[in-house]
């Protein structure tokens, strides 16, 4: 499949394949200032409540369900959610899954692929790294690669998480979202870009996106910060990036501070514990790098959760 096949009428094809195997995910409704920002509407899409912590179950699903797997299974590389979303759909399933995750991916992420009994090699800086090991592990096995961002496959699944918030709720405007590889803000930019403004958030530590948009293509960009492990990777996808062009209205980055900030708020006031990336979209919104207009509807995706960290001051 190509970035022609990732329409709205394809990703509710998938939504309706994958429906039995995903949850449903709460879109909690608020006052904005009960987060210490300007009073108005703000709603947060909790994906970190998804199965395997992450809404990456969504992408696995689809990958394993719209095309054949094959006796030697199927193998991912991953910073740390697609690896544990991969591993829980695949055991679902009832198929073999090899899972590749860098020296930087959390133990809390390690812990919960094991839990799934997949295969799982520790190995390399880097998610680059780690999936340079899962491609070399394919050829050889002739397990099917499913790559974190950059399938169709993987946007289609994605993507079904647009398709329900607008399903939850038609009072948004603008809609925020945190961006690794750009699997989901394709994903998710494909079902509703010509209905929401979708705004992408970045660590200015690894801005792929931002430095693409400037670009007018993918570039190797730095990958560093605290969301390391979910958001940032050598360069976004290509797949996705056409789809970003036309749909993704700007890049807002924000610093290591910030996210913390966002992390800590969510566990302070909604005692939500979202890991750095998933905390990453409200960030834009408690740094005021991402200011609302007056009377704006802002949807944030609080896109994972899978850390032990509480204290974080650690």
């Amino acid at each position: 499949m190509t970035e022609a096949h990732i329409s709205e009428a394809a990703i509710r094809a998938t939504s309706a394949l994958i429906l039995p195997y995903v949850r449903r995910t709460p879109l909690l409704e608020l006052d904005a200032a009960e987060l210490d920002l300007p009073s108005g509407p703000l709603a947060l899409k909790l994906e970190l409540l998804q199965h395997s912590g992450s809404f990456k179950v969504r992408g696995a699903f689809a990958s394993l369900l719209l095309e054949p797997v094959p006796a030697a299974g199927v193998a991912a590389a991953s910073g740390g959610n697609h690896g544990a979303a991969v591993a829980y759909a695949a055991r679902a399933l009832g198929h073999q899954a090899s899972i590749f995750v860098p020296t930087i991916s959390s133990p809390a992420k390690i812990a919960r692929i094991r839990s799934y009994g997949a295969r799982l090699v520790v190995d390399g800086d880097r998610y680059v790294d780690a999936l340079a090991r899962c491609e070399a592990y394919c050829a050889a096995s002739g397990a099917r690669s499913i790559h974190a961002y950059d399938q169709a496959a993987t946007l289609l699944g994605q993507g079904t998480l647009g398709l329900e918030i607008l399903d939850q709720t038609s009072r948004i405007d603008t809609l925020l979202v945190a961006v690794g590889g750009g699997g989901l803000i394709g994903g998710i930019a494909a079902a509703i870009g010509d209905r929401v403004r979708i705004v992408a958030v970045e660590p200015e530590a690894a801005p792929s996106l931002h430095m693409a948009m400037a670009a007018g293509r993918p570039v190797d960009a730095p990958q560093g910060g605290i969301a390391a492990d979910s958001l940032a990777p050598l360069q976004v996808g290509r797949l996705m990036f056409p789809i970003a062009k036309r749909h993704v209205e700007r890049v807002v980055l924000v610093t290591d501070g910030a996210i913390r900030q966002a992390q800590r708020l969510l566990w302070d006031r909604l005692r939500l514990v979202a890991e750095p990336g998933g905390a990453a979209a409200l960030a834009a919104m408690t740094s005021r790098a991402y200011m609302p207009s007056k009377g704006e509807r802002v949807a944030v995706l609080v896109c994972g959760g899978n850390t032990t960290a509480v204290d974080f001051d650690r």
